[in-house]
């Protein structure tokens, strides 16, 4: 019997996510909940790996997965250098990265890490990752930011952006590759994608607080009171850093996190929460519109996705501003454990090959020594 299962795995800050696919079909889905106290015995994030390891190994027994029948295990990609998309075999250089958090120390790095343990459980698998944060497709002109002492980079919602680009395109009977699309992830950082026929040749760098504000980022920010900010505050790094990610946009504003509840609030008629929230769906709208003119004009759908994509007067908004450009396509929440099995799917069906992750497939950005010359 082929070996047609797909186990994919998904470790967040406090949980990890399971799900087992048979090529296409679903056959279930699990959260482990890890509490603080369980965590705070480890020191650093990659300390955890044996002990998410054994739990993942202990659901798969627990829901009688035929181990002999597993042939992909594939994780959430982690903060490694940056790649183009696709699907990457762990190989020893990944698990180094991983292992040292060459760009960030995140739970994400224990997906490779935790696909290659297993491996060694279930005689016909080969371990995985799909689409990281790191992704990086950029066209070079899109990496010059305006002074050479910074070089736009791309951190953004690949793995969602991607598979929901796929989603659509195979909706209207065509391939993601054949398209133009403007894909709006909105969660608790907003990344926005100009997707030129299956490459993202421009988006903003959501780790870090780019582009429009969210519930916890406060966006690109005027420069020169930034600057301000910084010497003659006293802040520190670590602060503005928490600034700009984490204790910014809607927190800083209104005091909370929860996009539910602005969207509650506004609805009720609070005008602070209404003024709020029209302002983020005006700075996507601007967004969506800077990546328009990106493609040229030339663009088939724009698409809204994301955990806030629920908030039907916030996506209503960014419709009317920006229904002019192309057809606007809503695809609430984000479900990060199908687009993993639908990697792993394409990989079993030989539609896609996996990748190497070498250092001549990595992605080096641009060298700007020369302009000078």
């Amino acid at each position: 019997m082929d070996a047609d299962y797909i186990l994919a795995i998904n470790p967040g800050a406090t949980s990890t996510k399971i799900a087992v696919y048979q090529r296409n079909k679903f056959v279930f889905l699990k959260t482990i909940r890890h509490g603080l106290n369980e965590l705070q015995a480890f020191k650093r994030t990659v300390d955890q790996l044996d002990f998410r390891m054994g739990l993942v190994l202990e659901e798969v027994k627990e829901n009688h997965i035929p181990f002999d029948q597993v042939g992909i295990i594939i994780g959430r990609g982690g903060l490694i250098h940056p790649i183009e998309s696709g699907v990457y075999e762990v190989n020893e250089a990944m698990i180094q990265d991983l292992e040292k958090g060459v760009m960030g120390d995140h739970a994400s790095n224990l997906g490779g890490l935790i696909a290659n343990l297993l491996i060694r459980q279930f005689p016909n698998a080969r371990a995985y990752i799909a689409d990281p944060v790191v992704v990086d497709e950029l066209q070079d002109v899109a990496r010059i930011s305006g002074h050479p002492g910074f070089q736009r980079i791309s951190i953004f919602h690949a793995l969602n952006q991607k598979s929901t680009g796929r989603t659509y395109a195979h909706s209207r009977g065509m391939e993601y590759e054949e398209l133009n699309l403007i894909i709006a992830h909105l969660g608790s950082g907003i990344s926005i994608g100009a997707h030129k026929k299956g490459r993202v040749i421009d988006v903003n760098n959501a780790l870090d607080g780019e582009g429009p504000f969210g519930p916890e980022r406060s966006g690109t920010l005027p420069t020169g009171s930034l600057a301000r900010f910084c010497f003659q505050g006293g802040a520190t790094l670590e602060e503005v850093h928490e600034m700009l990610a984490g204790k910014g946009g809607i927190y800083a504003y209104l005091g909370h996190k929860d996009a539910h509840q602005l969207e509650k609030m506004a609805r009720e008629g609070n005008p602070g929460a209404r003024l709020i929230q029209d302002a983020m769906a005006y700075q996507i709208s601007k967004e969506i519109g800077a990546m328009a003119a990106v493609l040229g004009g030339e663009v088939h759908a724009i698409i809204i996705t994301g955990g806030i994509a629920h908030n039907p007067d916030l996506t209503s908004y960014i419709k009317e501003h920006v229904g002019f450009i192309a057809p606007v396509f809503i695809y609430p929440g984000e479900d990060e454990m199908r687009a993993l099995a639908m990697n792993g799917s394409m990989l079993l069906s030989g539609k896609i090959s996996a990748r190497n992750y070498t250092p001549e497939n990595l992605v080096r950005g641009i060298n700007l020594d020369h302009l000078r010359e």
